[in-house]
Parts: structure tokens; C-alpha cells; sequence
């Protein structure tokens, strides 16, 4: 078996043709459905000119038509970019032309914002757009239904494995990076994932089609609902691609925000065994629902679900320990980034929660600031790297490379940034970030971004962004700024004017205006002195 993403689904459709492969509300997608509408897609991707290794950016709400498109691609033999949905203009041009991208799938309700930035991408051969039930307002695009009901679907290829997969995410500088990675050796690495996680994974993948028989007669497949966007590494990996590469189904919801009662009726509609979510942000509103429905006495029938799992920010024991009241299932806690995977916390009612607690995976060493590498056991603390899935680098970005993945004793590592101790029992505390990175809601943001947005503003002279605790999301954000002398301007207006510049996520939650931002005598920002000015108010 070939160990490309399209290849491995091209052969599960030829076994499991009329099983579910994709549902987003009503839309229900066989996998024989999945793999032709894809094929279509890719034809239109190889009449514009598209190819091996060409780029083409997915800049769509979570629906079955992201995954469609993804895999037609794929079928290509092309490298998917994943857009953040809420980037505006000037962060679409920039990842747009950062990843060297020929093509563009998008929601018609990004039709206005496409049509703005389409005079600064002359590269882009294949303008796309998916219907939303919002009015059309970009005259260039290829229409997918169009596509779907005019072309023929692309004859199946025999692609390379060494083919770069590549995901975005955020970069010191606060744009985003490409993180690249070999399709067949991250195709590997999920299979791996998929038998730790306790699933019957054959040793040898070219078993994985008799896997897939005996699957089906046993009618055992995973159905994952996924939470959080599909844009990013978690909702990707762990909610697509995991359930994708047994044969199993992807459930996404038609509507943008997220919804706990939503979730859960699915979850007791469909039959999920999975759930895909992205720390308290997602868990507190889900324990909520069930505690409100259990109290009028019709609670949520959740028997079917197995497993929640969450990534990208760690979610709290007492939301995991509400959680198990309701049902007893596995709660993981995976601990990692786009950079490489570290470790794990699972629990269950017979496993109580221990937050930041983490069992490590094989390959992972605790390295300290002088070179050691520490024992269980020890008291100092050190940067996590792991060797189990190296990337190859960042995408046109050598510097950082360098300085991510880095060999250690004749053996490559990635250290994406974050410290912990070594335990004596084996396991891991993680401590955090070394950087000023802030996490809101699994949501990477950057303060050095933030802040050149905010000095956009004619008022501003100087400006330090810090994340403070915030119990919804994690961390929020807060924006410790001075004005030039003889200026004068509302926090309302300095906030809403700087949505011009940066999506609405990163936005700070409050701006405090005082008489002098306080740096360094060398110019650097005194980060330590505005979480003291943020923490107060």
C-alpha cells in the first residue's frame, strides 16, 4: 500500500463504499461520495495547472466540503494550506503568498474579503468557492457545485510518500509557519497514535485493507465529532485524520461558534465515539449542558461516547472529574504542538485526573538551558523535545528550523518551546511556555502581532501585550499601551480600529492606557512589568 493520504482513503472507499464517511447536519457523505467528489475537485485543480507539490489554501468553515477539497489535493499530489477563518485581508496576502499557494477553496461568505486581496495574489491560478447560503460576490471563482456536476473524476495516480504535508502555525514573530512534514512517515506516526490510543492497528500497514474487511463485518468504526475548527492541528489530526484512516466518520456542524447542546444532541443522534475538543473553553460549557439537562430531567443520552480527547491547551480536573459523573469514558489530555507530540494524561473514574500531569512518549527527553539531559527525578527544569515525529522544518524559514529541531547525541529532536520537570515516577509536569506565546482557547497569539497592529493606531507611541488567567479561555488578552503627548483616543474605538489589522480572536479584551510603557535599557519589552500592570486591573 502506497502511504499517501489520498491513496490509503482511495482504497477504504473501494471497500467500504456506501458506509458514512463525512456528516454536517443533514449532508450525509458515503465514502464512495467522498472519493468521487474529490476526484471531480481534482480534476478542476489539474486543468488549472496544479501538481505535485503545488499549494492550494483551504480558507473554510468546518463541512464536508473542507475535507472533499483537502483530499482532492491530495489527489493531486498536491500540499493543503490550512487558513484560519478569521483571518482578514492582510493576513490572507501574507500566508496566501508565504506558502506559495496556486489555488484557493473558500466559503461564499469570504467572497468580499477574496475579492479585495485578488489583485495582490497574481499566482493564484484557481479561485474556488463553496456555497453557504450567502450570495456570491467574487465573478472569478469556480463554482464547486459547477465543478461537481461538469467535470469527470481525475484518474488515481501513484503519488510519492516523500511528499512534504504541511500545517501553519504560529511563528516567533507572530505570523504564521509552515511546519513540514513526509506524508508517509506522518501517516505512520497517526498510525501509531491510533493503536496507543488502544485501537487494532495492524504492525504491518499493508494489512491495513484486511483490517478494514474485518472492520466492517464487525460494523466497529470510529464516528468522531469534531469540536474545535478543522483548521487547526487538533481538530485535523486527531478529529479528521484519526477516524479518516480506519475507515471511520467525520461529523462536523453546519454552523460557525460552537454549541454544547448542539454537540451533545449529536453525539446522542449520531452514535459518536469520539469528541475532539479544545480544553475548558469547549469542556466547561459541555459540563454545563449536561448538568442543566440532567437537573430538568432529560438528560443527554451520551452511552455511545468512548473517548473526549483535547489538544492544544490543557483542560482542568474539575471539569475532567464532572465530566466522568455524568459517564464513565477516557478523557486524554494529548500534550504536543504542530511541532511534534510529547506525551499524554488519560483518565477515567478508575484513573482520577491529575492536571499537567503527563505520561511521556517513547523518544521524549527534558533537556536543560545548559545541555543536560534530565532523569526522572530531578529538580530542575528543561525544554521538552521529542524524536518520534521530527519535521523536516518551516517552510522557508531555515533560521527557526535550526533552532526548533536540533540533534542531541546522533538522535533529532524537536523542542517546540515548552518546559517541565521529570517526575520520579516517569511522568512529566509540564510548566508552560518559555516564550510570551499566549494560549486563548487553543488559539496561538503572538504579542509582538498584537502589538504592531495596535501602534497602527495614529495615537499610539509604544505598546506591550501579555495573556492574563482567564477562566472561559485559559488566558485572554490584555494590552498595556502609552498615547503620544496631545493625543487622546477611547479604549472602544482603539479596539475597534485595530480589528482592521489582525483577526478578531487576537484582539485584546482591554487596552490600558498609562503615562510610559516600560522597557529594558537595550530596547527590549519588559513583559514582566505589564503582566504586573494587566494583573492589576
Amino acid at each position: 500500500m502506497n502511504l499517501d493520504f489520498a491513496s490509503v482513503w482511495e482504497m477504504i472507499s473501494d471497500i467500504i463504499p456506501d458506509n458514512d464517511a463525512l456528516i454536517c447536519g443533514e449532508d450525509v457523505v458515503s465514502w464512495k461520495q467522498y472519493d468521487e467528489r474529490a476526484s471531480k475537485i481534482a480534476t478542476a485543480l489539474s486543468n488549472a495547472g496544479l501538481s505535485h507539490n503545488s499549494k492550494a489554501g483551504l480558507y473554510l468553515n468546518n463541512s464536508n466540503e473542507y475535507l472533499i477539497c483537502q483530499n482532492a489535493i491530495f489527489k493531486v499530489g498536491g500540499v493543503p494550506i490550512n487558513v484560519n477563518y478569521r483571518y482578514v485581508e492582510e493576513e490572507l496576502i501574507y500566508i496566501l503568498e508565504n506558502s506559495d499557494s496556486e489555488a484557493i477553496f473558500y466559503h461564499s461568505c469570504y467572497g468580499e474579503r477574496i475579492k479585495k486581496i485578488e489583485k495582490h495574489l497574481p499566482n493564484i491560478k484557481a479561485w474556488i468557492e463553496i456555497p453557504d447560503n450567502t450570495e456570491s460576490q467574487f465573478s472569478k471563482s469556480l463554482k464547486y457545485d459547477d465543478l461537481l456536476n461538469d467535470l469527470k473524476p481525475m484518474e488515481r495516480i501513484i503519488r510519492d510518500p516523500e511528499t512534504v504535508y504541511m500545517l501553519y502555525t504560529g511563528g516567533t514573530t507572530g505570523m504564521p509557519k509552515g511546519v513540514m512534514y513526509k506524508q508517509g512517515e506522518f501517516l505512520v506516526y497517526l498510525f501509531r497514535t491510533l493503536k496507543a490510543m488502544g485501537y487494532d492497528v495492524p504492525e504491518d500497514l499493508d494489512n491495513l485493507e484486511e483490517r478494514i474487511i474485518s472492520q466492517n463485518q464487525s460494523g466497529e468504526f470510529i464516528k468522531s465529532l469534531v469540536g474545535c475548527p478543522l483548521m487547526h492541528g487538533t481538530g485535523m489530526w486527531l478529529g479528521a485524520f484519526l477516524p479518516l484512516n480506519l475507515g471511520g466518520t467525520v461529523i462536523t456542524t453546519p454552523n460557525l461558534g460552537f454549541d454544547a447542546n448542539q454537540l451533545w444532541a449529536q453525539v446522542e443522534d449520531k452514535n459518536v465515539t469520539n469528541v475532539v475538543i479544545v480544553g475548558d473553553a469547549f469542556a466547561k460549557p459541555m459540563l454545563d449542558a449536561l448538568d442543566i439537562a440532567k437537573s430538568v430531567g432529560k438528560p443527554f443520552d451520551i452511552s455511545s461516547l468512548k473517548t473526549i480527547i483535547s489538544s492544544g491547551v490543557m483542560w482542568s480536573e474539575g471539569v475532567k472529574n464532572g465530566l466522568l459523573e455524568h459517564h464513565d469514558m477516557q478523557l486524554m489530555d494529548t500534550m504536543g504542538s504542530t511541532e511534534g507530540g510529547m506525551g499524554s494524561s488519560v483518565s477515567t473514574r478508575d484513573n482520577p485526573p491529575k492536571t499537567a500531569k503527563f505520561s511521556i512518549n517513547p523518544g521524549v527527553i527534558i533537556l536543560t538551558d545548559d545541555g543536560e539531559i534530565l532523569e526522572p527525578g530531578s529538580e530542575k527544569i528543561g525544554l521538552i523535545g521529542t524524536s518520534g515525529l521530527v519535521p523536516i522544518g518551516y517552510y522557508k524559514d531555515e533560521a527557526k528550523s535550526a533552532k526548533t529541531f536540533k540533534e542531541i547525541n546522533g538522535t533529532r529532536y524537536s523542542f517546540p518551546g515548552d518546559y517541565a520537570q521529570f517526575q520520579p515516577d516517569g511522568t512529566i509536569t509540564l510548566l508552560g511556555r518559555g516564550s510570551n506565546c499566549i494560549n486563548s482557547a487553543g488559539e496561538k497569539i503572538y504579542p509582538e502581532e498584537v502589538e504592531e497592529a495596535i501602534k497602527r493606531n495614529d495615537e499610539i507611541f509604544d505598546c506591550l501585550v501579555v495573556g492574563i488567567p482567564d477562566e472561559k479561555f485559559g488566558q485572554k488578552v490584555i494590552a498595556v499601551a502609552s498615547l503620544i503627548e496631545g493625543k487622546d483616543v477611547s479604549e472602544s474605538k482603539l479596539i475597534d480600529s485595530t480589528r482592521e489589522f489582525i483577526a478578531g480572536y487576537k484582539l485584546p479584551k482591554k487596552i490600558i492606557i498609562v503615562e510610559h510603557v516600560q522597557r529594558a535599557p537595550n530596547g527590549k519589552a519588559d513583559y514582566k512589568w505589564a503582566n504586573e500592570i494587566a494583573n492589576k486591573v
